[in-house]
């Protein structure tokens, strides 16, 4: 790949607080697809997260770490802007619904209006992780309940840790 070869290099953003199997899913299909695959945590200033940016790409890293072709970074600024600086043009966004993909489409559309050579691909999520959000698995570690399905047994002790130390 040429150094300023944007085609093959795919940006994943999200918030990833934590990263379950639905988010791997992703990573791990579009991870075949290109080159490299930056996964990118978006520091939102506007949510308040249970895990520090370092710690969610920390756990992205170990769920990668498998795959030489996936990076782990975080970003702070309009994704079209961290997108040039990391030489790419493809945004992956995984989508799990109709209503993600109002909400994904809005968004995309946005980055193109921001960025006319930045393209968005929409990928559906396995089935099995459809219903499946960070959101959920976040409440049911918080009363204590059965995240195994939903998330690696690293990612589950570090919920069950944050919820200790949150008693």
């Amino acid at each position: 790949m040429k150094p300023n070869d944007r085609s093959r290099v795919a940006v994943y953003p999200g918030s990833f607080d934590p990263v379950t199997y639905g988010h791997i899913d992703i990573i791990r299909r579009s991870a075949k697809q290109f080159d490299q695959v930056i996964v990118a945590v978006l520091n939102n200033t506007s949510k308040s997260p249970l895990f520090s940016v370092e710690e969610r790409k920390e756990m992205l890293r170990e769920v990668t770490s498998d795959l030489p072709n996936v990076t782990v970074d975080s970003f702070r600024d309009l994704l079209v802007r961290y997108m040039k600086s990391r030489n790419a043009n493809v945004i992956i966004r995984g989508i799990r619904s109709v209503t993600d993909f109002e909400y994904e489409l809005t968004l995309a559309s946005t980055n193109r209006l921001l960025d006319s050579e930045i393209d968005t691909i929409f990928m559906m999520t396995d089935p099995k992780y459809s219903y499946l959000s960070s959101s959920i698995v976040k409440e049911i570690a918080m009363f204590n309940g059965n995240v195994s399905e939903l998330v690696p047994p690293f990612v589950e002790q570090r919920l069950a840790e944050k919820y200790q130390s949150k008693d």
